[in-house]
């Protein structure tokens, strides 16, 4: 390429032009990097040479100006290390060390044996792995630890299941997840933990650790209607309300309901989500078609839809469901998915600690999740 070009393309497309900038310079910075860890330049023959190239790997990285495609170097004798992915490599490192750690113990699948090859893992020492994990478990414990400063409105809490190894078995473990929308209007990621269930002793201790970090101001709590969260909940948390997510309110009456109908009793459902004069008369409905599951789940919880209507209208959207936690869920399975089952609940939490610390960072840089001065 000729030195010019970037420059010549900025003037004729800036945004591509800087997208082309952008990447040559980061990519000489990967080079400069890995000539720092290996001790020579590429093809060149010297006695201070510590590691061998071995080709590149193309990486892309989300940028203000678009995603854009890097080339990572390769080592053959150790991981190469950029501080370009620092924020995604602390997520690459923790996949990589719970297949390394299931490799080290001998419970990896085949397929996890071709990723602990292709990365070169195999190279890698008991000790070097554990010296990695703990970097970035430190890494976690501060952010999951860290204080509560500002007050905190909005609760919503949710969690997601995950195979863990213990012993000779592999269980499934809860990863329960609450996340604020502070007075200000940002959202934030306050704690996580592992649980053997959710039950409400688990979530209670959750809540209570927020307590200690600083939390306070909490008026309403969002979440799935599970026994464990609500008791919890309402022990927690006195004088605060309580928000049954209507997406998951919908899945549970519509179990009951035959295939046959549920396409349309669906549709009454929304629209009885939207006129609370409606709900009564669907759930009457229900009752004489035969569906009293259905009908029994609208009257049990009918005076826990529409609690987030005490709040500004514009808020209204985003208070109704748990959907906040579950793109976080639905980022974590994403992730996790090469490792299939984890070697440890420690394990877990290092890959999905890593993710949150992440996610948290573009929300609290980013645009406010609502608007709190709206009447």
């Amino acid at each position: 390429m000729e030195p010019l070009e970037p420059i010549i393309n900025y003037l004729v497309d800036p945004n591509s032009g800087l997208k082309q900038v952008i990447t040559e310079f980061l990519n000489a910075v990967m080079q400069y990097e890995a000539y720092q860890q290996s001790g020579v330049l590429p093809y060149e023959r010297s006695p201070q040479r510590k590691a061998h190239r071995n080709g590149i790997r193309s990486r892309t990285l989300k940028s203000r100006v678009g995603e854009i495609t890097l080339e990572k170097p390769q080592f053959r004798e150790f991981p190469f290390e950029s501080k370009v992915f620092e924020r995604y490599s602390r997520v690459e490192q923790a996949l990589l060390m719970s297949i390394a750690e299931s490799y080290i113990q001998g419970v990896s699948t085949r397929r996890m044996e071709d990723l602990v090859k292709s990365f070169g893992l195999n190279r890698l020492s008991a000790s070097e792995v554990s010296r990695i994990c703990s970097i970035l478990d430190e890494k976690v414990e501060e952010f999951l630890k860290r204080p509560i400063e500002a007050k905190v409105q909005y609760l919503i809490v949710d969690a997601t299941y995950f195979k863990v190894r213990s012993g000779a078995q592999y269980k499934t473990r809860a990863l329960l997840i609450i996340v604020g929308i502070r007075e200000d209007g940002l959202r934030e990621i306050l704690g996580a933990s592992i649980a053997e269930s959710e039950d409400s002793g688990y979530w209670s201790t959750l809540f209570r650790s927020l307590k200690d970090r600083g939390l306070e101001g909490v008026e309403m709590v969002i979440s799935d209607a599970h026994k464990g969260i609500q008791k919890a909940v309402e022990s927690s948390f006195l004088g605060a309300s309580w928000q049954y997510c209507q997406v998951h309110f919908s899945r549970t009456v519509l179990e009951s309901i035959s295939n046959k109908d549920k396409a349309e009793i669906a549709e009454m459902l929304k629209e009885a989500l939207d006129d609370e004069s409606k709900m009564q008369d669907l759930a009457r409905e229900l009752s004489e078609q035969g569906y009293s599951q259905a009908a029994e789940t609208i009257d049990r919880f009918r005076f826990d839809l529409w609690n987030y209507k005490a709040y500004p209208k514009a808020h209204w959207k985003r208070l109704r469901t748990t959907n906040l936690v579950e793109r976080i869920n639905k980022e974590l399975k994403r992730r996790s998915r090469p490792v299939g089952a984890f070697p440890s609940d420690r394990s877990l939490m290092r890959l999905a600690g890593c993710i949150m610390i992440n996610i948290n960072e573009e929300w609290i840089t980013g645009k406010k999740y609502l608007s709190m001065n709206e009447d």
